[in-house]
């Protein structure tokens, strides 16, 4: 596809990597464009950041017809860049649109426009550890009626931040509240997709938590009212009695790109993971009787998350003893690989992709956790997912 490029005539100053924070700064640039039935996918284009200019009766803001995804591209030693399993983010993006009924994008188109895009941007991606450049498509419905029908007219775009740590606490465990009053979407819904509608519907019980001093809720089904399901905006993992065990995907939960990936790696370094259904009532006792040894979230914003304390019924229950862990963005970035190591280009044009890590090894072994183990193979098999069609 041709893309047209207008670049902005004022470029903006690189901010400093401890400003960050996450999705407060954006890049010079963004990229659009538009489909119609008739005409497909047509005016791709990379403009100057700017506002939008839209109708007061587009679909969007009237039925919520829209969708987004979410995902990195790290600043490597070398000084290249690469993104983390694009593929996939593209792949989600729609499933999410068949179930909202706007336009699929092309797997080749959509690795086209999100590397040109990220070529053009390239520039904006930090490379302190921790940092990475937060890349956000979405599409939404641009119709300039009232009428509730499928979406004949739909925008698609792509914004970019530079950011650094998802929680203010960063890389320390977080306290969690488990829900019981709200739920976060049910089987049959729009859980599976992401969508703007199950993250508002999510505010309420978010800000109940914030209120009783908790970054976030670990929610339950919206039918049984007990069974996990995620934590937040993420997948949610527990390893109880030695056995990492996750919540199965069972159409109320997002199938997150991290999510899987942490459990092929798991899988792959021979520990016994489980997915299934997982009670409150299972949850509680494993805090009660101590199996419960480590929580942790999973997500592209939050990477792996720790969770050090979980709160039930008012009932408070820390988590391996509420200590620290080393995230991966500590342990180990994609800028902290050695640029010696052996790279290919995928025809797609994405930038050079290594296919191994050197991960640095912590000097003392045994005051790691778990989780630092699952953080060190995490990053170990990182850099077969960086691969593209």
């Amino acid at each position: 596809m041709n893309i047209s490029i207008t670049k902005t005539t004022c470029p903006k100053e690189k901010p400093d990597a401890s400003t960050l924070g996450f999705g407060k700064i954006f890049t010079d640039h963004m990229f659009l464009m538009e489909y119609e039935p008739e005409r497909g996918w047509y005016d791709a284009r990379i403009i100057p950041f700017q506002n939008l200019s839209i109708h007061p009766a587009a679909t969007v803001l009237h039925y919520g017809s829209e969708i987004f995804e979410g995902l990195k591209a790290y600043r490597r030693e070398d000084g290249k860049v690469q993104l983390f399993r694009p593929i996939e983010n593209i792949r989600r993006l729609n499933r999410s649109a068949e179930r909202l009924c706007l336009p699929e994008i092309p797997e080749e188109l959509g690795m086209e426009v999100l590397t040109a895009f990220v070529n053009m941007e390239q520039d904006w991606t930090p490379s302190a550890p921790g940092t990475s450049l937060y890349l956000r498509p979405l599409m939404f419905g641009n119709d300039e009626t009232l009428g509730v029908h499928a979406v004949h007219h739909t925008t698609f775009m792509i914004i970019a931040s530079p950011v650094g740590s998802y929680y203010k606490e960063g890389i320390n465990p977080v306290g969690i509240m488990i829900e019981d009053e709200d739920v976060r979407a049910v089987k049959g819904g729009t859980g599976y997709t992401k969508c703007g509608g199950n993250y508002a519907a999510s505010n309420r019980a978010g800000a109940r938590a914030e209120k009783k001093g908790y970054a976030q809720v670990l929610w339950l089904d919206g039918v049984h009212r007990k069974y996990i399901e995620e934590v937040g905006a993420m997948n949610v993992m527990f390893k109880i009695g030695g056995e990492v065990v996750t919540p199965m995907l069972s159409g109320s939960i997002l199938p997150g790109i991290t999510r899987m990936s942490c459990l092929e790696v798991l899988r792959s370094e021979g520990y016994k993971v489980s997915e299934r259904l997982i009670s409150v009532d299972e949850l509680a006792e494993a805090m009660e009787n101590g199996t419960l040894e480590e929580a942790w979230g999973t997500g592209t914003a939050a990477v792996v998350s720790p969770i050090g304390e979980l709160c039930y019924k008012d009932k408070k229950y820390t988590v391996n003893g509420g200590r620290s862990v080393r995230s991966p963005s500590t342990c180990m970035t994609p800028s902290r690989v050695s640029s010696g190591a052996r790279s290919r280009t995928s025809s797609a044009g994405l930038f050079p992709l290594t296919d191994q890590f050197s991960p640095r090894k912590p000097r003392h072994k045994a005051r790691f956790s778990f989780l630092h183990q699952i953080h060190f193979t995490w990053i170990k098999s990182y850099r077969k997912y960086c691969e593209t069609p």
